[in-house]
């Protein structure tokens, strides 16, 4: 769940005090790249069995499950193909300026005592999926949900489908709320443990639509259809679930209010490899089919860059650049290049020749 600059000194720091006082040690991941910078043998395991054991190299370079060699495909999600110039939409389905969101409220202007969000300003088209990365503590998720109204911005201007929002979700419509629904990081905290799935789909179906018992059934069959769930699921509580499970059932509840956008925070950060690569290919057939758009919030560049048409960089709060997945490897701002280069690779020896600007990096430290 680290961010990847941290995730970078956080490997560094284990290597070299494990190196010094000769330490043994096991990871346990589902990150390969991770686990490619600090392992010299793997183990991979599912279902409780050991499919395959090897040296970090021959299960990278000559992997012999078919397991293994799924988890190395997964690693590296299908890019997303880029949508033709005069098939967009000419008109922004969410437009966002000047947005500032924190937290406490100062008695001299009302502004926030922490502004998370300062002065942020972006656009997605319809049909199309912005994606917004940065550290832990950037402000992304305080962004995303004061684009939902769950916490008012302080100032800036929302507009959605042409309409300008209020800032809280007291303030909007019904319509509005259920055109534009969030999906949370953790699936077990955004699910309630005591329902069950049939429990958790069937209130929004009443609140949006006000469905009878007989449409409400139907739709559920549907839904977990949609996410690729089966039906008998529906009886089961959270706790029954796994993990993609648990995530695909918190998917479907935003499915059955019909949003128009989806806001997506850090949905597979908790998943393993080859379930996030899933869901990932998931989103993209349900925006094929139902003219979806989203916002996805994440640490992993890779699972951005396989399902947006653009990126924003943020850092301190500030959106520091914006990048098309097309130009991700040639990035302007001095925090968007070092974000970049310490994307984790299928290498063993990448961590050790990782060379970075030092001013860079001890700039982004005193900060």
């Amino acid at each position: 769940a680290l961010d990847v600059t941290t995730q970078i000194e956080v490997l560094r720091a284990f290597k070299s005090v494990m190196k010094k006082g000769g330490i043994a040690g096991v990871y346990v991941s589902h990150d390969l790249a991770v686990v490619a910078q600090i392992a010299d043998h793997i183990v991979v395991l599912k279902g409780g069995e050991v499919q395959e054991v090897g040296t970090t190299e021959e299960i990278l370079s000559n992997a012999k499950h078919p397991y293994t060699r799924e988890l190395l495909s997964a690693f590296e999600p299908k890019p997303r193909e880029a949508a033709d110039a005069a098939e967009r939409a000419p008109a922004p389905l969410l437009k966002i300026e000047n947005l500032v969101a924190g937290y406490g409220a100062s008695k001299t202007d009302g502004l926030p005592l922490v502004r998370a969000v300062e002065d942020v300003s972006l656009k997605v088209e319809k049909g199309r999926n912005l994606g917004i990365i940065g550290e832990s503590g950037c402000g992304k998720s305080t962004l995303a949900r004061a684009i939902a109204g769950i916490l008012p911005a302080a100032v800036g201007k929302i507009v959605f489908d042409g309409k300008e929002l209020g800032r809280s979700a007291r303030e909007r419509t019904r319509d509005q709320l259920r055109e534009m629904q969030i999906v949370f990081q953790y699936a077990d905290t955004a699910l309630n443990p005591a329902k069950s799935v049939e429990d958790i789909l069937d209130r929004p179906l009443v609140f949006y639509h006000g469905m009878n018992a007989r449409a409400r059934s139907l739709r559920i069959d549907e839904l977990l259809d949609m996410v690729r769930l089966p039906r008998n699921l529906r009886h089961r509580r959270p706790g029954e679930l796994s993990g993609g499970q648990k995530q695909r059932v918190n998917f479907a509840r935003a499915l059955a209010a019909d949003p128009k956008l989806i806001l997506c925070d850090e949905i597979t950060s908790a998943l393993d490899t080859v379930v996030a690569a899933a869901v990932i290919e998931l989103l993209k057939e349900l925006q094929r089919e139902l003219g979806l758009s989203y916002i996805f919030i994440s640490h992993d560049l890779s699972l951005v860059e396989a399902i947006c048409d653009e990126i924003v960089v943020m850092y301190g709060g500030k959106k520091v650049e914006d990048i098309t997945p097309a130009k991700i490897n040639a990035p302007h701002h001095p925090y968007s290049q070092l974000l970049f280069s310490s994307v984790p690779k299928l290498d063993p020896s990448w961590l050790d020749g990782l060379e970075q600007d030092p001013e860079l990096v001890r700039a982004y430290c005193r900060r």
